[in-house]
């Protein structure tokens, strides 16, 4: 239950502050610098994900992740008090250092106290708990916005948080390593600034500058040079922060490839349902959450599923290859969705696509975790969510590019000539209450243009999905350890 408090928090956090951004911007100014408010968080929860394992495989899972929720509670507050953009961007820094420990221990810590036989029934649960997370993030969102502050977002992090410290203290016991080893600082720096490059090139290509601009092909340039030094720097160094050594491993290898396809197909795409639900029916983001409920129906159900069966069979590979395919299934129908399709059609898309979800998401963490030796349970841990952030991050600024584009094709497709000059059509696109104030011609060829580039943004997800099911195939397989300890470690409890 602690594991599943914090990784809510840091779930819960991105969902809740996008609803209440507008709001937020709207009190505090700085409309120029809004999407920072995101990116920021985003940059440092995934650039510092992998440091998290090897520090915590150096001074304790359980100190490590007790400091990723200290960190994320004192940026939360922070955040609540701001009192102008720049300190929230700065603050939420702060919060992202935090919430990317609170993701990535989460798994490790489970692989410390079950074994990989019964660890299926707990990851589960955990991949269910990102499904609420996009849910009841909208909710709260608009809730705090329409009836109190949206500096609630921020402060209702505080009771859930103090929750978790108190029962990690008091009830989370676990091995303690006697191995001395040392943090890799310049390995550790040339992650961060490389990570932080392609991901400020990712998220600023198309939007802040063009995709071809000397800024976003330099940061390009620059973070693959650091990637590569960083690469060249593990290779040597006698402790590395990412040992390339697990990823000769073919199940480590696979799992990571197809952790970063699947987190850019899946959570790329769904960051676009919410903006059909509130554009095509006129939902506010408060409804829109609810409208999602069908997707965290097939996450919920199938992530506890296929952990019980793993943990009764004690085999994993097949969840990966029907997850997958399952998975783009469910893309393909949405990508047959359009303007006026009745929310049953809407539905059935999103319950096959969250089906798909849960069965392949923690699998393949879980096959990930077997195939190390218990000493690297961390590392690999961190790494394998590292490239699903990562693969997240990839596909929301490559769809987000897409859906752009294709914006601006169907636009002048479906309107009269002039009809939106002058018009900030981004911030149109925020309103739903905007665009029912248009006039109904204008209004109804608005709402078939963003259908419609919806669509393509959701077909181009496929291929990704359909990459990620050839991989599946040639995952190994291999017997589920049924205990928590590896002969090979030295562990004192």
């Amino acid at each position: 239950m602690a594991l599943c408090t914090g990784t809510l928090l840091a779930a819960l956090d991105q969902t809740i502050v996008s609803t209440a951004l507008p709001t937020i911007v709207g009190e505090l100014g700085g409309l120029d610098h809004l999407s920072w408010v995101v990116t920021v968080y985003l940059l440092t929860s995934t650039a510092v994900t992998p440091l998290y394992g090897k520090v915590s495989d150096i001074y304790g899972r359980k100190r490590v992740y007790q400091a990723a929720i200290v960190i994320f509670l004192v940026g939360s507050l922070l955040c609540a008090t701001a009192q102008d953009l720049p300190q929230l961007i700065l603050f939420r820094g702060l919060q992202g250092i935090g919430g990317g420990g609170l993701m990535a221990m989460a798994f490790a810590i489970i692989g410390d106290v079950v074994s990989p036989r019964e660890r299926g029934r707990y990851t589960g649960i955990l991949g269910s708990v990102f499904a609420l997370a996009s849910i009841a993030g909208p909710l709260l969102g608009g809730f705090f916005v329409d009836h109190a502050s949206w500096r609630w977002a921020f402060t209702v992090n505080l009771p859930f948080g103090a929750l978790a410290l108190l029962v990690t203290q008091r009830h989370l016991h676990l091995p303690r390593r006697r191995a001395e080893a040392r943090v890799d600082v310049v390995g550790a720096l040339l992650l961060v600034a490389g990570v932080s490059c392609v991901l400020l090139a990712l998220v600023w290509g198309g939007n802040e500058h063009p995709w071809g601009s000397a800024t976003i092909v330099g940061l390009f340039g620059a973070g693959s040079g650091l990637v590569a030094a960083f690469v060249a720097w593990e290779g040597r160094v006698e402790e590395p922060i990412l040992p390339l050594r697990l990823f000769r491993d073919r199940v480590v290898a696979i799992a990571s490839v197809q952790l970063f396809l699947l987190g850019a197909a899946i959570f790329g795409a769904i960051v676009f349902l919410p903006v059909y639900l509130q554009v095509s029916t006129g939902a506010s983001a408060t409804t829109s959450g609810l409208l999602t409920l069908p997707l965290m129906v097939g996450v919920t159900a199938t992530s506890i599923a296929s952990g019980r069966w793993i943990a009764r069979t004690g085999r994993y590979r097949w969840w990966p290859v029907a997850g997958t395919g399952v998975g783009a299934i469910g893309m393909l129908l949405l990508s047959r969705v359009e303007a006026d399709s009745s929310r049953v059609v809407t539905s059935v898309g999103m319950v096959v696509l969250g089906a798909g979800m849960g069965m392949v998401m923690q699998t393949l963490i879980l096959a990930a975790q077997n195939a190390v030796s218990v000493r690297d349970i961390g590392v690999v841990s961190s790494s394998v969510t590292f490239f699903r952030s990562m693969g997240g991050s990839f596909g929301v600024a490559v769809l987000g590019a897409v859906f752009t584009a294709r914006l601006g094709v169907e636009l002048p497709a479906h309107l009269p000539a002039g009809a939106l000059v002058g018009a900030d059509v981004d911030v149109l696109l925020n309103s739903p209450e905007a665009i029912r104030a248009l006039a109904p011609a204008v209004r109804e060829g608005v709402v078939t243009a963003v259908a419609d580039s919806i669509r393509v943004v959701f077909l181009c997800a496929v291929p990704a999905l359909l990459v990620g099911f050839a991989l599946a195939w040639v995952l190994p397989e291999r017997p589920l350890r049924e205990t928590v300890l590896d002969p090979s470690v030295d562990v004192a409890v």
